[in-house]
């Protein structure tokens, strides 16, 4: 029977259905609350967010306040690239492909070529004027020329080589240790495996390391030339 104090009932009878309305609209606010106020980012998440906003500032502070929207974002794509392809290879039978001359290559040339080519069309007077550095004697001037010019046309190689090079030292190392496994005794085994899981540690850090080397140089190289005025004017 409906009385002055019915309301105050937590069940409520329709049609002949016992329903809970005071607790179901007691669940209403939190049911329409925003998706993102449940989420709560995993420590993987915030440790990638943690590195963003490192290499993010690394190379806002690189290309300073005459940065081009989207060059940032290019190069975190790259350092993640990097590193992903260097962490798969340490799992066992999987080929790295950063340890390879071609793939290196492939990402070190097409920026460095841009980059020639970007400044031959819009200030090649910098271009040729940075190949001589301020105060170098006028005898000196041919010699130094020559030099700067066979540096700036090494520097896709020397990226590349880097960065095959340690990959492939790293697991050139756990591989040559880990073939010796079956040829010591157990005390000595069991040695060799903490060993190898210390190396198998360094090794994620240097697959780390050599993307953000990688990236930084290539930020570096790309900013090198960059200027205020970007014409055929500056000298």
């Amino acid at each position: 029977m409906t009385n002055l104090f019915s309301s105050f009932d937590p069940i409520v009878t329709l049609f002949n259905i016992s329903l809970r309305a005071n607790w179901v609209s007691a669940a209403v606010p939190i049911i329409i609350l925003p998706q993102t106020f449940w989420r709560v980012n995993s420590q993987v998440i915030k440790l990638l967010e943690g590195i963003i906003n490192y290499i993010n500032g690394e190379l806002v502070a690189v290309f300073s306040s005459l940065i081009i929207p989207g060059t940032v974002f290019i190069y975190l794509r790259f350092f993640f690239f990097i590193f992903f392809c260097n962490f798969i290879g340490l799992f066992p039978y999987i080929f790295t492909s950063s340890r390879h001359m071609v793939f290196t290559l492939t990402l070190a040339l097409p920026i460095w070529l841009g980059r020639i080519l970007w400044s031959i069309k819009n200030q090649y007077n910098s271009l040729l004027a940075h190949l001589v550095p301020t105060g170098t004697p006028n005898v000196l001037i041919p010699v130094i020329v020559i030099i700067e010019t066979v540096r700036r046309i090494i520097r896709p190689g020397t990226l590349s080589i880097r960065l095959a090079a340690n990959i492939v030292a790293g697991h050139l190392l756990l591989t040559l240790l880990g073939s010796q496994g079956p040829l010591l005794p157990l005390n000595l085994t069991v040695i060799l495996i903490v060993g190898l899981v210390l190396l198998l540690c360094l090794e994620l850090a240097v697959a780390c390391i050599q993307a953000y080397v990688f990236t930084i140089l290539r930020s570096l190289y790309l900013n090198e030339l960059r200027r205020v005025a970007f014409n055929k004017t500056i000298i």
